[in-house]
């Protein structure tokens, strides 16, 4: 095995480990309950644009040029779950407009930033000494990417099944999912609360 096909398949398994990154799932699964198999082009821009959020900080934290008290961190994860919960259920089918479409992007964008904060720890620890961690950093993100990419197609096919096939409320489907994910971040948020 290479080191590319190592650390592509840490950063994979990383995001796909339910048991410790409940958290990421719940943010992609947060950013994705606004859209249904026919939106899956926008919705990989979508996570693609949190995977390179989430880059850059990663990429700074890890090479030190960055450095952020972690449970400051631990706490502003769950905080984003939230808020991009509870946006999606004051968000209005019928009213979407380009702007409140963006407004996606941007928060998938910028709370990537933190996310990428949070990885940085256990990046660093599996990376120890090495001199040189481009090609680890690249695969590493890349492996997050398509892990990232499974969890949409899992979604995708349950919002299709849901929503295509059994003809339920896309509308309620969006307010069940949000409403859920917004009550796990704030269990989140409360026990990471860090004053």
């Amino acid at each position: 095995m290479t080191e590319f096909e190592l650390y592509f398949g840490l950063g994979k398994d990383h995001i796909l480990d339910y048991r410790n990154g409940y958290d990421h799932i719940l943010f992609v699964l947060a950013l994705c309950a606004l859209y249904t198999a026919r939106d899956w082009k926008k919705l990989l821009i979508l996570i693609t644009a949190f995977t390179v959020g989430h880059s850059i900080t990663l990429a700074l934290a890890t090479l030190n040029v960055v450095a952020v008290n972690a449970s400051v961190i631990e706490f502003l994860i769950p905080l984003t779950i939230f808020v991009t919960a509870v946006s999606n259920i004051f968000r209005n089918e019928e009213n979407q407009t380009t702007f409140s479409l963006q407004l996606n992007y941007v928060y998938a964008l910028l709370f990537g930033l933190i996310h990428g904060l949070g990885f940085s720890n256990y990046l660093k620890s599996i990376l120890g000494k090495d001199e040189s961690i481009i090609t680890q950093l690249l695969a590493f993100n890349l492996g997050l990417e398509f892990g990232q990419i499974i969890i949409v197609c899992i979604f995708l096919v349950v919002a299709f099944i849901l929503i295509d096939v059994m003809n339920r409320s896309r509308r309620d489907w969006k307010l069940v999912l949000s409403s859920a994910i917004a009550g796990i971040a704030l269990v989140l948020m409360k026990d990471k609360i860090f004053w």
